[in-house]
């Protein structure tokens, strides 16, 4: 066999996913589809290096007739035709599972990225987890003796699988002697665990595409689909899959991306915070123009962001698919009445924006905010379970409307670069704790969160970026001190051998990721190599 498991660890319930037939399966996809990857990877750098050297970045010429045709996707699956609103969140533990299946949501993104530490024992809990539901046998005793059980009065959320981004390893299995492809691992080990009980119970294998950055990535997405069909021997169509719009390349490729994987295309979804982390990535040595306000300033309205969201819709229902709205990060705080009145406002004006827009539901992090985002899409969809027939053939959005960063309101200041630092800090050494989703100044922070925080700081850096609000310019040194002032103030927030084991080397990546004169791609790859061997 070319794959072996590298580590002696044997995570709780690894004898029921990692069996030998799972095995050879998740092998088989690396033998077929991990060079092809390993390819478009380095696509990926070079492509980036291009748009760099000419400052443009455009709709392909080779793909006009994609986007000129008249083609649809297949039709959705009743089990996805109504996808009002999606609560989101990892896979483990079984509690947090069971909490967003009941929650009311119509679909539970199950997300193994960016919510998720991907420690060996997370890896497999998830995957048993998930197993677990699609079985409909999900259940959890607290240590406290406190039962969670799938609710029976009511129908549970559909679930949609995220699986790692094609840039993560997997180092606890390794094929012929190299890491495995964590999206290989994480979709092998779950179609294969899951594809004919979720058939069975009347849905399917469903899944969420991160990170893509083009419809060639799409294609081997579909070639992974089409293979692991046959070899499961479930019919082909069965799988579907959402994919996120979270990268600036791809926002230029939404219809090349939907017509790859037509026989199993459901939708796409706009992935606001990756998406503006992808920006600053893309365009981080073109100088002022694309240098983004604080992270709290650059809200969906700003005319950059409208254009990518109008053009996801209007693409999207031409061809059929589901347009799907992005993550509200405000949480409520039940101990703060205030606070909470304030997140579900905020809540309230996103999905309605959504909602008026086009979009066919929407995202929430927390379930307390499912009925908020439900009476939003209720009002306007009535008892529609979508509104894919409407079309949008008005909204026309160019190359420079998508990339028009200028027209975003707000700046750059000390509190914003405090911030980003901070929380930068505490997601990390909430990811090094085995931890991927924190509540952080009542929102939810993920991995897209941090990256966008930490790239920032590098960004401005880089083009000396001059503070609103106290006319420093920012430096190496400003950064340093900032970074140590954040350090300090959360060292009283913790526990001291947290602090230590977990905040302390989060600061230190922190800064080698902000000072360092090369920019890191992705914050969770060295994060990942802290992760193995701590």
């Amino acid at each position: 066999m070319r794959l072996s498991i590298r580590t002696a660890e044997a995570p709780d319930r690894a004898d029921e996913i990692l069996t030998p037939d799972a095995l050879v399966f998740v092998e088989q996809l690396h033998v077929r589809f991990a060079e092809r990857r390993d390819e478009l990877l380095a696509a990926r750098g070079a492509r980036r290096d291009a748009v760099a050297r000419s400052g443009v970045l455009d709709f392909l010429p080779e793909t006009a007739e994609i986007r000129a045709g008249d083609w649809t996707v297949a039709p959705a699956p009743a089990a996805l035709r109504d996808r009002r609103v999606e609560i989101t969140g990892p896979a483990t533990p079984a509690k947090m599972a069971i909490n967003a299946l009941n929650s009311g949501a119509k679909v539970w993104l199950a997300d193994l990225e960016d919510a998720s530490t991907p420690t060996w024992s997370n890896v497999v809990d998830a995957i048993a987890t998930l197993a677990d539901a699609a079985r409909g046998d999900l259940a959890y005793t607290s240590p406290e003796g406190k039962t969670y059980a799938l609710r029976t009065d009511a129908p549970l959320a559909v679930v949609v699988t995220r699986p790692r981004g094609l840039h993560m390893v997997e180092k606890h299995i390794e094929v012929d002697g190299r890491d495995a492809v964590a999206s290989l691992v994480d979709f092998g080990l779950h179609c294969f665990h899951t594809a004919k009980q979720l058939l069975e119970r009347g849905a399917g294998p469903y899944y969420y595409l991160p990170k893509l950055e083009s419809h060639l990535e799409a294609r081997l997405w579909n070639d992974v689909f089409v293979f692991a069909q046959d070899a499961l021997g479930i019919p082909q169509g069965s799988i579907r899959a959402t994919v996120l719009i979270e990268t600036i390349p791809a926002a230029f490729e939404m219809d090349e991306i939907l017509y790859e994987l037509r026989d199993h295309a459901s939708g796409l979804n706009a992935g606001r915070w990756d998406y503006l982390f992808s920006i600053i990535k893309y365009f981080r040595d073109a100088g002022d123009a694309f240098v983004l306000p604080d992270r709290a300033d650059v809200a969906m309205t700003a005319p950059f962001m409208r254009a990518y969201t109008e053009l996801l819709v209007r693409t999207c229902h031409r061809r059929g698919a589901f347009a799907m709205g992005g993550m509200a990060a405000f949480i409520p705080n039940r101990r703060e009445p205030e606070v909470t009145a304030a997140a579900f406002q905020k809540v309230r004006d996103d999905k309605t924006r959504e909602a008026n827009d086009g979009f066919d539901g929407s995202w929430v992090a927390h379930p307390d905010l499912v009925e908020i985002c439900r009476d939003v899409f209720d009002s306007v969809l009535g008892g529609r379970p979508n509104q894919i027939d409407r079309q949008r053939p008005e909204v026309e959005v160019t190359a420079t409307d998508l990339l028009d960063v200028t027209s975003a309101p707000g700046s750059v200041t000390e509190q914003g670069l405090h911030t980003n630092l901070s929380v930068a800090i505490a997601y990390v050494a909430a990811w090094l704790s085995g931890n991927g989703a924190v509540a952080i100044h009542n929102l939810m922070e993920d991995a897209a969160t941090a990256e966008i925080s930490r790239s920032q700081v590098w960004q401005q850096l880089r083009n000396e970026s001059v503070l609103a609000d106290t006319g420093a310019t920012v430096t190496p040194e400003l950064v340093r001190s900032a970074l140590d002032e954040e350090l300090e103030r959360l060292r009283g927030e913790v526990r001291e051998d947290d602090f230590e084991r977990y905040y302390r080397p989060a600061a230190d990546l922190v800064a080698d990721l902000c000072l360092s004169k090369e920019y890191t791609d992705f914050l969770t790859t060295p994060a990942y190599e802290l992760l193995v061997t701590q």
